[in-house]
């Protein structure tokens, strides 16, 4: 059952992402050329998304499993750290250049974009580096 839910949540995220605009990179440009032709419409999706999730994230806090009976896990640090910085300013300049983010890239990989198939193996690329530094950082530690 868990498995279905995260599925259909899965595609029921892919469709909205779709709707919105949110997987077309031009509306993404659009939206984040705060100097030239401003596209304001991504912030109403994204005030919209923000009171959901708040929403969703205070129900949550409150429960000790989840309505499929599995365990809740809410993050534990709320810090903001240096890596947590430089990782969201690493995220923020990716959007801007590229027009995509993760999720709506997968959206518009499935949809056949062909400039999502470069961003995706990028990314992919990148999980693949920072894994393999973790690791051999998480090693040294270690030893």
């Amino acid at each position: 059952m868990a498995l279905l839910t995260a599925l259909l949540s899965g595609l029921l995220f892919g469709v909205g992402l779709m709707v919105s605009g949110m997987a077309n990179p031009a509306k993404v440009l659009g939206f984040l050329d705060l100097a030239g032709r401003w596209d304001p419409s991504l912030a109403f999706v994204m005030i919209g998304a923000i009171a959901v999730g708040s929403i969703a994230f205070l129900f949550a806090r409150r429960r000790k499993q989840s309505l499929l009976g599995l365990a809740m896990r809410i993050p534990a640090h709320t810090g903001v750290t240096l890596r947590l910085v430089l990782g969201s300013a690493v995220f923020g300049v990716g959007w801007g250049l590229a027009g995509f983010c993760p999720g709506p890239a997968l959206v518009a990989l499935g949809a056949g974009v062909p400039k999502a198939w470069v961003f995706v193996a990028a990314m992919l690329a990148g999980m693949a580096v920072f894994e393999l530094l973790e690791r051999a950082k998480f090693g040294r530690q270690r030893a």
